[in-house]
Order: C-alpha cells, then sequence, then structure tokens
C-alpha cells in the first residue's frame, strides 16, 4: 500500500475513534467491518472521501454517528500491512515525511483531543489514551516539529495523558498540524490571542516613535523614594530600545539592568538616577515635580 496522505489520516482515524474488527470465532455469523465513529459531520466526510480515494470503495455515512464499510479483502489488507487497531494495540506509522506526519497527527488529534482556554490562566491542547506506547509515539512525532509536551498519569484511571502548554509551543501546533474539527480550531486560535503580547510595539517613523516614548514614560514610569525614576518590563528588549530612543529624542540617561523578585521570577528594569535627566522629563511633562 501507498503510504500516501489519504491513507496516512485513514490510519490515524482509525487508530484514535475507528475499528477494523471481524466476528469471534464463537459465532457462525460472518462479518468484518471497517469503521470510524466520530459525531462531527466534517470529520466523518473526510474519512469517507480519504477512505475512498484509498480503496476505490465509498464508505456509508450514518451522519452524527460513524462512516463504514463491511469488507474481507480491506480488513485482511488493514490486518496484515498494520496490525491491530484495538485501543491499547495500535501503532504510529513510521513516516520519514514530516508533511503526512503532520497530517497523521492531525487526524488523530482531531478525534482525541481537546483545547482549554481560561483566560490569561491555563491554556492548553490534551490527549487521554490508554495505549501508552502509542502515546508516547505521539509525544516522540510531536518533538519533530518543536512542540514539547508534559506526561501525566491520571490517577485512578486506566488512561495516561500528554498536555501542551505555552504559547510558543500552542503556536508550532497550530502552525505545524492545526485541527480539522472546526471547534477546537476556533478553540486553538482563542488560546493563541488569549497569550498577552509582552514586546512593546514602536514605530519606525521618527516622529511617531518620539510620541510613543512619551506616551509610554507616562504609563510605566514609577517614582522611587530615593527619587529614582524605573521602568519594568518582562522582555529585556522593550527597555533596550526605550533607553536608546531616550537618549536619542531628549539627551536623558538611563541604565537597563536584570532583576528578580522575590518568588524568583526575572524581570528587567530601566532606571533614571541623575537630577538632569529627572529634570528634562519633569519639563516635558512626563511626571509631575514632586521634588520640590
Amino acid at each position: 500500500m501507498i503510504l500516501d496522505e489519504n491513507l496516512v489520516a485513514v490510519h490515524a482515524y482509525l487508530c484514535a475513534d475507528g475499528y477494523v474488527i471481524k466476528n469471534p470465532l464463537s459465532q457462525k455469523h460472518k462479518y468484518y467491518k471497517i469503521g470510524f465513529r466520530n459525531t462531527n459531520l466534517i470529520l466523518l466526510k473526510d474519512f469517507q472521501e480519504k477512505f475512498e480515494k484509498v480503496f476505490g470503495i465509498k464508505p456509508h455515512l450514518y451522519v452524527g454517528q460513524r462512516c463504514q464499510k463491511g469488507s474481507k479483502y480491506i480488513y485482511e489488507l488493514l490486518t496484515r500491512e498494520f496490525g491491530s487497531f484495538y485501543s491499547w494495540e495500535w501503532k504510529m506509522l513510521n513516516l520519514n515525511d514530516d508533511r503526512l506526519l503532520a497530517i497523521w497527527l492531525r487526524a488523530f488529534f482531531d478525534c482525541e483531543s481537546w483545547v482549554f482556554c481560561k483566560s490569561h490562566k491555563n491554556r492548553h491542547i490534551g490527549l487521554d489514551s490508554v495505549n501508552e506506547v502509542g502515546l508516547k509515539q505521539v509525544q516522540k512525532a510531536l518533538l519533530k516539529f518543536g512542540i514539547k509536551t508534559k506526561w501525566k498519569i491520571n490517577s485512578n484511571r486506566t488512561t495516561k495523558r500528554i498536555i501542551i502548554y505555552g504559547k510558543e509551543n500552542i503556536c508550532k501546533f497550530s502552525n505545524n498540524i492545526g485541527f480539522l474539527h472546526p471547534e477546537k480550531n476556533k478553540k486553538l486560535h482563542e488560546c493563541i490571542n488569549d497569550y498577552v503580547n509582552y514586546i512593546w510595539n514602536f514605530p519606525s517613523e521618527n516622529k511617531s516613535r518620539k510620541m510613543f516614548v512619551l506616551k509610554l514614560l507616562k504609563e510605566k514610569i514609577r517614582i522611587n523614594k530615593n527619587r529614582s525614576l524605573k521602568i519594568f518590563s518582562k522582555e529585556e528588549i522593550n527597555l533596550i530600545h526605550l533607553s536608546s530612543d531616550l537618549k536619542r529624542f531628549f539627551k536623558v540617561f538611563s541604565i537597563v539592568r536584570c532583576a528578580i523578585n522575590g518568588q524568583g521570577i526575572v524581570y528587567y528594569e530601566l532606571g533614571i538616577y541623575r537630577k538632569g535627566d529627572i529634570s528634562k522629563l519633569i519639563s516635558l511633562k512626563v511626571i509631575p515635580n514632586v521634588f520640590k
């Protein structure tokens, strides 16, 4: 069998929510069934379309339930080529082509994963499976796209879990794999958009940039008891740009340094200490004259 994008997706669907079964030996009635259970019509139609392209036969679609075809030939072909598709026994395909690997992961995550977004607190993509070996293969495959996951054992349950946390990992998932499932795709973009952008967007044109710097100073400057001025940021590059612009536009000298708070969190601060520089900012009405 040729491992093209259609067969790769069909394989993933079968590993996730599918079945490749025949009658028990104790039964007289013989049957061979290949099917995919899902309530989402888009996924059902995608399975149906790709199945037909691979095997030349269109499986019957039961809307909101499953897509299924009975065939001894296809059953024997699939099990001979790929082994068992039972929940505890499926195995990922050995794919060297990243494009095909992404298609397999997309189809599998479309079925088995969830996307969670609690604004500014908890954003993640989760995946459960009873198949620990298969789940570790998925975890390893995600690393090929630079997507890091956390492994979690569910107490009092037979399933294992991997979680994709952090904006960088979630963005990599979106860019390289994504979802066909419309609700999960929408939730994925909600997660990404929910992250705060800590990088300050300095305009390139000088006049606009100068006004931006003045506005930034008025919003963020803090006056210390020792009569120095401080501005804080999680990103060092913000303060490096600001320090350079202070010198370029207003001849104000500042120092940028790294600091750590009481909880061990790293941050950056820009300090303005010289009286002459502080006087310039007072004259610009950036800060009130509290030093009278």
